[in-house]
């Protein structure tokens, strides 16, 4: 079964964005039992990036950071949207099939909009791309988040309309919702998302790991007394890095006391460059080898390309597209 998924470009990598995706992502591909196409959403960054630098240098350091963190391109197809061109010809000639109420409805728009991102066509019309994305490679399955639901949703309802009109050429997706996926409490105890600024980055120096896990937010309990392990950000960020025997082990310290939050925060401080050291080595390995970087999706983009070019040409054909006659 061919499953698809996109990653957008956007900052730095944090603990959320790997235990909620990444992670996951790796997995299923290491699983070998189905076909992982795994792409750097570039076109899609557009809708809230308008800086072209920025953007082409988010991209670059996206790349290095998925293979730091185990996309592997002899296990998966992996490339940058944007080396592709066949996806904006298709979300072009889904664009005139699709209604715009369809489109009004989309939630992750209202939301974004009412976050203060502009109102732009791009954003707006993100669904449609998305499902160029998901059709163009007849992907049957799509990893997402459940704010991505109804985009896939849309996907589905464009793919039938298409098949009524044209003939039945494109491959209905269907979501796959991950099960007990981590929710990462930040440094203030909320999500930890950039928008919230409570991230704790996978890529940054030691000195600014270190910053990060002292800034989390503890209460005023004496470092003698004993303290909750429940309710501390500490802990339920240390425990995604924990067995079922180090959770016991560091609750047990917790209970005892004689150790302050600072302890703790340097104990988390050590199991995220303990995780992550194998993870940050490759990363500055890829950075300083940006020729290797850009060799390893230019050979996903031809894997890519081959199917994108072959199912285009089916659908120009359907659709009237003028070619040769």
């Amino acid at each position: 079964m061919r499953i698809l998924t996109g990653l957008q470009p956007s900052g730095k990598l944090h603990l959320g964005n790997y235990f909620a995706s990444i992670k996951p992502m790796v997995e299923l591909q290491n699983a070998g039992q189905n076909e992982m196409f795994i792409f750097i959403a570039n076109y899609h960054a557009m809708s809230s990036a308008n800086k072209g630098a920025e953007l082409q240098n988010s991209t670059f350091e996206a790349a290095c950071a998925f293979l730091a963190l185990g996309i592997d391109p002899a296990k998966c197809v992996f490339w940058v949207q944007s080396d592709v061109k066949e996806v904006l010809e298709l979300y072009w000639i889904l664009s005139g099939i699709t209604p715009m109420g369809l489109l009004e409805r989309a939630h992750a728009y209202k939301d974004k909009v009412a976050k203060g991102i502009e109102a732009s066509h791009a954003l707006f019309s993100y669904p449609v791309l998305m499902a160029a994305d998901i059709l163009l490679y007849d992907a049957k399955l799509v990893p997402v988040g459940k704010d991505q639901i109804q985009h896939v949703e849309i996907a589905r309802d464009l793919a039938v309309k298409f098949n009524n009109n044209f003939g039945e050429i494109l491959t209905l997706p269907e979501a796959k919702i991950a099960e007990n996926v981590a929710v990462v409490p930040g440094t203030d105890g909320a999500k930890m998302s950039k928008s919230y600024k409570n991230t704790i980055d996978i890529f940054g120096t030691d000195k600014q790991l270190k910053k990060q896990c002292s800034s989390i937010v503890t209460d005023s309990t004496p470092l003698e007394a004993p303290k909750k392990w429940q309710d501390c950000n500490i802990f339920n960020i240390a425990k995604l890095f924990l067995d079922e025997s180090g959770q016991a082990e560091l609750k047990a310290r917790y209970e005892r006391g004689g150790e302050g939050y600072g302890h703790f925060k340097a104990y988390l401080n050590e199991l995220i460059l303990d995780y992550f050291g194998g993870a940050r080595s490759k990363y500055e390995y890829f950075i300083t080898h940006k020729d290797e970087v850009r060799d390893i999706l230019d050979i996903g983009a031809k894997k890519a390309s081959e199917l994108a070019s072959a199912k285009m040409a089916k659908i120009r054909d359907l659709a009237g597209v003028f070619g040769a006659f």
